[in-house]
Protein backbone atom coordinates (compact mmCIF):
# COMPACT_ATOMS: atom_id res chain seq x y z
CA UNK A 1 0.00 0.00 0.00
CA UNK A 2 1.31 3.45 -0.89
CA UNK A 3 1.69 5.68 2.10
CA UNK A 4 0.70 9.33 2.12
CA UNK A 5 4.39 10.33 2.17
CA UNK A 6 5.17 8.14 -0.88
CA UNK A 7 2.23 9.60 -2.81
CA UNK A 8 3.43 13.12 -2.06
CA UNK A 9 6.96 12.23 -3.19
CA UNK A 10 5.64 10.79 -6.46
CA UNK A 11 3.55 13.90 -7.09
CA UNK A 12 6.55 16.16 -6.53
CA UNK A 13 8.64 13.96 -8.83
CA UNK A 14 6.09 14.37 -11.62
CA UNK A 15 6.15 18.15 -11.15
CA UNK A 16 9.95 18.23 -11.37
CA UNK A 17 9.96 16.03 -14.50
CA UNK A 18 7.40 18.26 -16.18
CA UNK A 19 9.42 21.36 -15.36
CA UNK A 20 12.57 19.72 -16.69
CA UNK A 21 10.79 18.86 -19.93
CA UNK A 22 9.75 22.48 -20.37
CA UNK A 23 13.26 23.81 -19.67
CA UNK A 24 15.15 21.28 -21.80
CA UNK A 25 14.57 23.06 -25.15
CA UNK A 26 15.80 26.30 -23.62
CA UNK A 27 18.96 24.63 -22.34
CA UNK A 28 19.62 23.17 -25.80
CA UNK A 29 19.59 26.63 -27.41
CA UNK A 30 22.65 28.92 -27.43
CA UNK A 31 22.96 30.77 -24.14
CA UNK A 32 22.81 34.08 -25.99
CA UNK A 33 25.07 36.99 -26.73
CA UNK A 34 27.13 36.37 -23.58
CA UNK A 35 28.48 33.12 -25.06
CA UNK A 36 29.11 34.45 -28.57
CA UNK A 37 32.57 35.29 -29.83
CA UNK A 38 32.89 39.07 -29.60
CA UNK A 39 34.59 40.60 -32.61
CA UNK A 40 34.95 44.09 -34.03
CA UNK A 41 35.29 45.27 -37.63
CA UNK A 42 36.51 48.69 -38.62
CA UNK A 43 33.87 49.58 -41.24
CA UNK A 44 30.49 48.45 -42.49
CA UNK A 45 31.57 46.45 -45.56
CA UNK A 46 34.09 44.43 -43.58
CA UNK A 47 31.56 43.97 -40.79
CA UNK A 48 29.08 42.45 -43.23
CA UNK A 49 31.64 39.93 -44.48
CA UNK A 50 32.43 38.93 -40.89
CA UNK A 51 28.73 38.48 -40.11
CA UNK A 52 28.28 36.18 -43.11
CA UNK A 53 31.09 33.90 -41.97
CA UNK A 54 30.43 34.03 -38.24
CA UNK A 55 26.64 34.12 -38.31
CA UNK A 56 25.07 32.90 -35.05
CA UNK A 57 28.38 32.15 -33.32
CA UNK A 58 29.69 35.72 -33.32
CA UNK A 59 28.64 39.11 -32.03
CA UNK A 60 29.94 41.75 -34.46
CA UNK A 61 30.36 45.42 -33.66
CA UNK A 62 31.32 47.87 -36.40
CA UNK A 63 33.25 51.06 -35.67
CA UNK A 64 32.48 53.11 -38.81
CA UNK A 65 28.82 52.59 -39.53
CA UNK A 66 26.58 52.79 -42.62
CA UNK A 67 26.96 55.80 -44.95
CA UNK A 68 30.03 56.94 -42.99
CA UNK A 69 33.49 57.72 -44.33
CA UNK A 70 36.33 55.74 -42.78
CA UNK A 71 38.90 58.05 -44.41
CA UNK A 72 37.97 60.96 -42.14
CA UNK A 73 36.57 59.03 -39.17
CA UNK A 74 37.28 60.24 -35.63
CA UNK A 75 37.06 57.43 -33.05
CA UNK A 76 34.78 57.94 -30.06
CA UNK A 77 35.23 56.92 -26.40
CA UNK A 78 32.69 54.15 -27.05
CA UNK A 79 35.05 52.69 -29.67
CA UNK A 80 37.75 52.13 -27.06
CA UNK A 81 35.34 49.95 -25.06
CA UNK A 82 34.29 48.06 -28.21
CA UNK A 83 37.93 47.16 -28.87
CA UNK A 84 38.62 46.36 -25.22
CA UNK A 85 35.70 43.90 -25.19
CA UNK A 86 36.59 42.18 -28.49
CA UNK A 87 38.58 38.99 -28.85
CA UNK A 88 39.29 39.67 -32.54
CA UNK A 89 39.51 42.98 -34.37
CA UNK A 90 39.25 42.81 -38.16
CA UNK A 91 40.90 45.66 -40.07
CA UNK A 92 41.16 46.27 -43.80
CA UNK A 93 44.81 47.28 -43.76
CA UNK A 94 46.66 48.87 -46.69
CA UNK A 95 46.60 52.16 -44.79
CA UNK A 96 42.80 52.46 -44.89
CA UNK A 97 42.32 53.03 -41.16
CA UNK A 98 44.91 55.71 -40.44
CA UNK A 99 43.34 56.31 -37.01
CA UNK A 100 43.47 52.68 -35.88
CA UNK A 101 46.91 52.61 -34.24
CA UNK A 102 45.98 55.41 -31.86
CA UNK A 103 42.65 53.78 -31.06
CA UNK A 104 44.21 50.40 -30.28
CA UNK A 105 46.71 52.03 -27.94
CA UNK A 106 44.00 54.05 -26.18
CA UNK A 107 41.76 51.00 -25.72
CA UNK A 108 44.42 48.72 -24.24
CA UNK A 109 42.74 45.85 -26.08
CA UNK A 110 44.24 42.37 -25.96
CA UNK A 111 42.31 41.31 -29.04
CA UNK A 112 43.96 39.55 -31.95
CA UNK A 113 44.33 41.97 -34.86
CA UNK A 114 43.46 40.37 -38.22
CA UNK A 115 44.28 42.14 -41.49
CA UNK A 116 41.55 41.10 -43.92
CA UNK A 117 43.62 42.03 -47.00
CA UNK A 118 46.42 39.56 -46.20
CA UNK A 119 47.21 37.85 -49.50
CA UNK A 120 45.68 40.56 -51.69
CA UNK A 121 47.95 41.95 -54.39
CA UNK A 122 47.89 45.70 -53.65
CA UNK A 123 47.14 48.15 -56.40
CA UNK A 124 50.03 50.60 -56.31
CA UNK A 125 49.42 54.29 -56.72
CA UNK A 126 51.57 56.30 -59.08
CA UNK A 127 54.63 57.87 -57.51
CA UNK A 128 54.07 61.45 -56.45
CA UNK A 129 50.29 61.20 -56.40
CA UNK A 130 49.36 64.12 -54.18
CA UNK A 131 46.13 62.41 -53.18
CA UNK A 132 47.89 59.38 -51.70
CA UNK A 133 48.02 60.72 -48.13
CA UNK A 134 48.49 58.03 -45.46
CA UNK A 135 47.88 55.00 -47.64
CA UNK A 136 51.60 54.32 -48.11
CA UNK A 137 51.44 54.08 -51.90
CA UNK A 138 48.75 51.38 -51.92
CA UNK A 139 45.08 51.64 -52.86
CA UNK A 140 43.15 50.23 -49.86
CA UNK A 141 39.80 49.66 -51.65
CA UNK A 142 40.57 46.02 -52.45
CA UNK A 143 37.01 44.81 -51.73
CA UNK A 144 35.82 46.42 -54.98
CA UNK A 145 37.10 43.33 -56.84
CA UNK A 146 35.02 40.32 -55.87
CA UNK A 147 38.06 38.07 -56.18
CA UNK A 148 39.65 40.09 -53.38
CA UNK A 149 36.49 39.90 -51.28
CA UNK A 150 36.89 36.13 -51.44
CA UNK A 151 40.37 36.51 -49.92
CA UNK A 152 38.83 38.59 -47.12
CA UNK A 153 36.32 35.79 -46.46
CA UNK A 154 39.06 33.14 -46.26
CA UNK A 155 41.06 35.26 -43.82
CA UNK A 156 37.97 35.87 -41.68
CA UNK A 157 37.13 32.14 -41.65
CA UNK A 158 40.64 31.14 -40.59
CA UNK A 159 40.75 33.74 -37.81
CA UNK A 160 37.38 32.65 -36.41
CA UNK A 161 38.39 28.98 -36.49
CA UNK A 162 41.60 29.78 -34.61
CA UNK A 163 39.73 31.73 -31.93
CA UNK A 164 36.81 29.29 -31.68
CA UNK A 165 37.92 25.77 -32.73
CA UNK A 166 34.58 24.25 -31.67
CA UNK A 167 32.91 26.31 -34.38
CA UNK A 168 35.18 25.10 -37.20
CA UNK A 169 32.47 23.17 -39.05
CA UNK A 170 30.04 26.09 -38.86
CA UNK A 171 32.57 28.67 -39.99
CA UNK A 172 33.78 26.54 -42.88
CA UNK A 173 30.22 25.79 -44.02
CA UNK A 174 29.21 29.46 -43.75
CA UNK A 175 32.29 30.59 -45.67
CA UNK A 176 31.75 27.99 -48.42
CA UNK A 177 28.12 29.04 -48.88
CA UNK A 178 29.05 32.72 -49.03
CA UNK A 179 31.94 32.13 -51.44
CA UNK A 180 29.48 30.39 -53.77
CA UNK A 181 27.28 33.50 -53.66
CA UNK A 182 30.30 35.65 -54.51
CA UNK A 183 31.08 33.43 -57.52
CA UNK A 184 27.53 34.00 -58.76
CA UNK A 185 27.89 37.74 -58.16
CA UNK A 186 31.16 37.84 -60.11
CA UNK A 187 29.46 36.23 -63.12
CA UNK A 188 26.65 38.79 -62.92
CA UNK A 189 29.15 41.66 -63.01
CA UNK A 190 31.05 40.22 -65.97
CA UNK A 191 27.86 39.51 -67.91
CA UNK A 192 26.61 43.07 -67.45
CA UNK A 193 29.95 44.74 -68.26
CA UNK A 194 30.08 42.70 -71.46
CA UNK A 195 26.85 44.42 -72.59
CA UNK A 196 28.35 47.92 -72.30
CA UNK A 197 29.83 49.18 -75.60
CA UNK A 198 33.63 49.49 -75.24
CA UNK A 199 33.58 53.19 -76.12
CA UNK A 200 31.14 53.90 -73.26
CA UNK A 201 33.08 52.15 -70.49
CA UNK A 202 34.27 55.40 -68.87
CA UNK A 203 32.65 57.29 -66.01
CA UNK A 204 33.42 59.94 -63.40
CA UNK A 205 33.17 59.22 -59.67
CA UNK A 206 33.81 61.42 -56.65
CA UNK A 207 37.03 59.74 -55.44
CA UNK A 208 39.30 57.00 -56.69
CA UNK A 209 37.73 54.00 -54.94
CA UNK A 210 37.16 51.74 -57.94
CA UNK A 211 40.68 50.96 -59.13
CA UNK A 212 40.42 47.26 -58.28
CA UNK A 213 37.02 47.10 -60.00
CA UNK A 214 38.58 48.68 -63.09
CA UNK A 215 41.46 46.17 -63.10
CA UNK A 216 39.12 43.20 -62.64
CA UNK A 217 36.31 44.15 -65.02
CA UNK A 218 37.63 46.68 -67.53
CA UNK A 219 35.58 49.76 -66.71
CA UNK A 220 37.48 53.06 -66.53
CA UNK A 221 36.80 55.26 -63.51
CA UNK A 222 38.09 58.85 -63.45
CA UNK A 223 38.04 60.73 -60.14
CA UNK A 224 38.79 64.33 -59.21
CA UNK A 225 39.79 63.13 -55.73
CA UNK A 226 42.44 60.51 -55.09
CA UNK A 227 42.08 57.33 -53.05
CA UNK A 228 41.21 59.36 -49.94
CA UNK A 229 38.21 61.64 -49.53
CA UNK A 230 40.49 63.91 -47.48
CA UNK A 231 42.01 65.09 -50.75
CA UNK A 232 41.22 68.62 -51.89
CA UNK A 233 40.49 69.06 -55.59
CA UNK A 234 42.46 71.87 -57.18
CA UNK A 235 41.00 74.15 -59.85
CA UNK A 236 43.64 72.79 -62.24
CA UNK A 237 42.58 69.17 -61.63
CA UNK A 238 38.93 70.05 -62.07
CA UNK A 239 39.55 71.91 -65.34
CA UNK A 240 41.58 68.96 -66.62
CA UNK A 241 38.79 66.49 -65.89
CA UNK A 242 36.14 68.72 -67.47
CA UNK A 243 38.25 68.96 -70.62
CA UNK A 244 38.74 65.18 -70.63
CA UNK A 245 35.01 64.52 -70.29
CA UNK A 246 34.24 66.76 -73.23
CA UNK A 247 37.03 65.37 -75.40
CA UNK A 248 36.28 61.70 -74.69
CA UNK A 249 32.51 62.20 -74.53
CA UNK A 250 32.30 60.45 -71.15
CA UNK A 251 28.59 59.68 -70.81
CA UNK A 252 27.92 59.72 -67.06
CA UNK A 253 29.08 60.93 -63.66
CA UNK A 254 28.19 59.25 -60.38
CA UNK A 255 27.79 60.49 -56.82
CA UNK A 256 29.04 58.38 -53.89
CA UNK A 257 27.13 57.94 -50.66
CA UNK A 258 30.11 59.06 -48.53
CA UNK A 259 31.06 62.23 -50.40
CA UNK A 260 29.71 65.73 -50.93
CA UNK A 261 27.62 65.56 -54.16
CA UNK A 262 28.26 69.19 -55.12
CA UNK A 263 31.53 68.47 -56.91
CA UNK A 264 30.03 65.83 -59.20
CA UNK A 265 26.96 67.97 -59.84
CA UNK A 266 29.18 70.87 -60.89
CA UNK A 267 31.07 68.62 -63.31
CA UNK A 268 27.80 67.38 -64.78
CA UNK A 269 26.52 70.94 -65.25
CA UNK A 270 29.69 72.10 -67.01
CA UNK A 271 30.06 69.10 -69.30
CA UNK A 272 26.54 67.95 -70.07
CA UNK A 273 27.29 64.44 -68.78
CA UNK A 274 24.30 62.97 -67.03
CA UNK A 275 24.31 62.03 -63.36
CA UNK A 276 23.95 58.27 -63.35
CA UNK A 277 22.93 58.01 -59.72
CA UNK A 278 24.71 56.93 -56.56
CA UNK A 279 27.50 54.38 -56.28
CA UNK A 280 28.52 52.79 -53.00
CA UNK A 281 32.26 52.63 -52.53
CA UNK A 282 33.48 52.67 -48.91
CA UNK A 283 30.29 52.14 -46.91
CA UNK A 284 27.01 50.26 -46.99
CA UNK A 285 23.64 51.83 -46.36
CA UNK A 286 21.55 51.10 -43.29
CA UNK A 287 18.87 48.39 -43.46
CA UNK A 288 16.37 50.75 -45.07
CA UNK A 289 18.72 51.65 -47.95
CA UNK A 290 19.48 49.92 -51.23
CA UNK A 291 22.86 48.51 -50.23
CA UNK A 292 22.70 47.09 -46.69
CA UNK A 293 25.06 44.20 -47.53
CA UNK A 294 28.17 43.75 -49.66
CA UNK A 295 26.29 41.70 -52.26
CA UNK A 296 23.50 44.28 -52.39
CA UNK A 297 26.12 47.01 -52.82
CA UNK A 298 27.80 45.36 -55.80
CA UNK A 299 24.47 44.54 -57.44
CA UNK A 300 23.23 48.11 -56.98
CA UNK A 301 26.45 49.51 -58.47
CA UNK A 302 26.48 47.35 -61.57
CA UNK A 303 22.79 47.97 -62.25
CA UNK A 304 23.33 51.72 -61.92
CA UNK A 305 26.30 51.48 -64.30
CA UNK A 306 24.33 49.42 -66.77
CA UNK A 307 21.37 51.81 -66.75
CA UNK A 308 23.67 54.75 -67.47
CA UNK A 309 26.05 53.19 -69.99
CA UNK A 310 24.17 50.61 -72.02
CA UNK A 311 22.71 52.49 -74.96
Amino acid sequence: MITRRQALARALSRVFLAAAALLAPLAAEPAGAADKLKVAATFSILGDLVKNVGRERVEVTTLVGPNSDAHVYSPTPADTKRLADARIVFVNGLGFEGWMTRLVKASGTKAVMVVATKGVKPRKMEAGDEHDHDHGGADPHAWQAIGNAKIYVANIRDALVTADPEGRAAYEANAAAYLAKLDTLDREVRDLIAKIPPDRRRIITSHDAFGYFKAAYGLDFIAPQGVSTEAEVSAKDLAKIITQIKRQKIPAVFIENITDPRLVKRIAEETGAKIGGTLYSDALTDASGTAPTYIDMVRHNIRALGDALIS
